[in-house]
């Protein structure tokens, strides 16, 4: 594990990594989903790809990266953007997002993105869910938030107050105008038995990126997890042009 320590918005940021195959001449850069971090990206794709120098991050807030201020996607990128160009990554050949991180992802705008189950479509809220917000919200202003921990979503439990606030500001970001101004190519990869970010997610994304390709597995939203090895050779094909 290495640490970088950049300058944000008057803020220092340090910046967890690890990189594999550091002699290879081609980087694949891997950003974890919500409440992850790198470790769970290099289980899976470590042992793949081993002709690419791959980039492992957590991200700021998450795993041993620092985040002393709350934030948004943009900043995620904007804090990413400044970090690859530390490590000589910022052609930004191929970028690979899972869940939240494929919104960072799709921001970095790479040659070759990748989205694993990527967060950035919002669907309505089923009428449980509103209830249950429009009731926390009621305890709040009658004096009663330290029941909240009742209430939230259980992506936000256990964060502390920055970590909390930028989970509220990402969490129902609508990245439907990003991923269509999104330029290049785009592999989508997804769990057929995705809850959290549901295929018909996938097949939206799938519209709006008019240079795309979707692959279905069997599996949720970690899919990859038991699937790194075919991912992979789906980011191969893609990278070679010998996609069929």
């Amino acid at each position: 594990m290495a640490l970088k320590s950049l300058q944000y918005a008057q803020r220092t940021f340090q910046i967890s990594y690890e990189i594999v195959n550091p002699g290879a001449q081609q980087t694949i850069v891997f950003l974890h989903g919500w409440g992850s971090n790198k470790g769970l990206m290099k289980q899976a794709f470590g042992h793949t790809l081993d002709t690419l120098r791959h980039v492992y991050i957590d991200l700021p807030g998450f795993g041993n990266s620092t985040a002393p201020v709350s934030l948004e996607s943009e900043d995620y990128a904007n804090i990413m953007e400044l970090f690859l160009a530390q490590i000589s990554a910022n052609d930004k050949a191929v970028i690979v997002g899972h869940s939240f991180g494929g919104k960072v992802a799709t921001l970095l705008r790479p040659q070759l993105l990748v989205l694993l189950s990527s967060a950035g479509i919002v669907w309505p809220k089923p009428f449980k869910i509103r209830a249950k917000i429009a009731l926390f919200k009621l305890l709040k202003t009658v004096g009663l938030s330290p029941l909240r921990s009742r209430f939230v979503a259980e992506d936000a439990k256990a964060l502390n107050k920055v970590m909390y606030e930028t989970f509220k500001r990402v969490v129902n970001e609508d990245f439907t105008v990003q991923f269509k101004a999104f330029g290049g190519r785009a592999l989508l990869c997804w769990g057929r038995e995705d809850t959290a970010t549901p295929l018909k997610s996938a097949e939206k994304i799938h519209s709006l990126i008019e240079n795309s390709r979707l692959v279905v597995y069997e599996g949720d939203h970690y899919f990859f997890l038991q699937h790194a090895n075919e991912v992979a050779s789906e980011i191969a094909s893609e990278l070679t042009g010998s996609v069929q």
